[in-house]
């Protein structure tokens, strides 16, 4: 055996074994809320939608990268799908939210990156929307790009996100597993005094309560007093915001992105964003005066996809009623609070800008608190 390739297994097997090491708070007996999750736990649970991630990770300053969110694998531009965004707190940059919430449709992937590198997105997201097929003779696009700050691990000001490490991650966009924790968007992200990262999360209504799936991806960069299935875990490590422990800078930021196969317009798209956000609450974040917390929601049903050439001036929606929404809100609630804690679950301690080390959330003193409680599930 040659040496190149006994060095690539050893390469695939340590990846293996990094990835088998880091268990999300359901493998620990966690188990957040009561309704069901997804095969995947993951946003890639609602039929069609894929997320792409670029990681970038070089010397010892660069933690950043780029997380994309596609409602389906295919022309969004041609197809548009009903979409809204829902603002926690509004110190942050997303770009596109405007149009979003005036015409209630989203007709790009979503990015998610750091705050000095929207302009980058925005431009690979615009000239990827361009060359698309039968897109030759389109002159506006509406690219959402969203971000939080990770300039303590990260040289930000480098701005080293690349248009073609955004277009990377959207040709490389998949179905399936996620990848959680210091990857893509969350390379170089804090959340709680801990790394913070990419987590995702899903729910599975029963049939007689639908049967739609509602997904969430989160990237986690804010602060607070962590709380996870309700038990004080951050007041019991003795770790939380404004303790006189260095931990009173809760700026940062928290984007949040909902799918779901139910046939919702934008409305109701908007009230689901914004039971998203009481998910964010219960994890114990607080919104801090320096956060960005956004929640855009979409979509992924065939029957409410929005023909960017219409062919009458009447559209024939079937839409979900009201009175039957409410097991979605709940749903969205518990996914984006499962979400933000499997993204500390799995992130790892990191060291990187100017020598700024983050450590991983300590999660053997963690279980020990959670059975104090008895929360874990035997």
């Amino acid at each position: 055996m040659s040496k190149i390739v006994c060095v690539l297994i050893f390469f695939f097997c340590a990846v293996v074994a990094s990835a088998q090491a880091t268990k999300r708070a359901r493998d620990h007996g966690i188990i957040i809320g009561v309704m069901p999750a997804g095969r995947l736990n993951a946003i890639t649970d609602v039929p069609g939608v894929a997320v792409g991630q670029t990681t970038l990770i070089k010397g010892d300053s660069v933690r950043t990268g780029v997380t994309v969110i596609l409602p389906y694998q295919g022309n969004i531009f041609q197809q548009k799908v009903p979409a809204a965004i829902f603002v926690g707190n509004g110190f942050g940059k997303l770009s596109g939210s405007t149009q979003v919430t005036e015409l209630g449709t989203l007709e790009t992937p979503v990015v998610l990156t750091n705050t000095l590198s929207v302009p980058v997105a925005m431009d690979a997201v615009t000239d990827y929307t361009l060359n698309e097929a039968r897109n030759e003779y389109i002159q506006s696009v509406n690219a959402v790009v969203g971000e939080t700050n990770d300039g303590w691990l990260n040289d930000i000001r480098g701005k080293h996100v690349r248009k073609q490490d955004v277009i990377t991650a959207i040709l490389n966009a998949r179905t399936g597993a996620v990848q959680e924790g210091n990857v893509g968007a969350g390379t170089g992200t804090v959340c709680f005094g801990y790394k913070g990262g990419i987590g995702t999360s899903s729910r599975k209504l029963t049939a007689n309560l639908g049967g739609y799936t509602i997904g969430v991806i989160v990237q986690t960069n804010f602060g607070g007093v962590l709380e996870i299935a309700g038990v004080p875990v951050g007041k019991e490590l003795g770790k939380f915001d404004f303790s006189n422990q260095l931990l009173n800078n809760v700026d940062g930021s928290c984007m949040i992105v909902v799918a779901t196969d139910a046939p919702l317009d934008s409305r109701n798209l908007q009230r689901l964003a914004k039971r998203a956000f009481m998910g964010l609450a219960k994890t114990g974040g607080i919104a801090s005066n320096g956060s960005g917390d956004y929640i855009i929601a979409f979509s992924t049903n065939d029957s409410v996809r929005i023909l960017h050439n219409p062919t009458g001036p009447m559209m024939k929606q079937p839409l979900l009623h009201n009175e039957y929404v409410s097991p979605l809100f709940m749903a969205a609630i518990e996914a984006t609070e499962e979400a933000i804690i499997n993204s500390i679950f799995a992130a790892t301690s990191m060291t990187g800008f100017k020598g700024h080390k983050m450590e991983a959330l300590p999660v053997d003193k963690v279980l020990s608190i959670m059975t104090k409680y008895n929360r874990i599930k035997k």
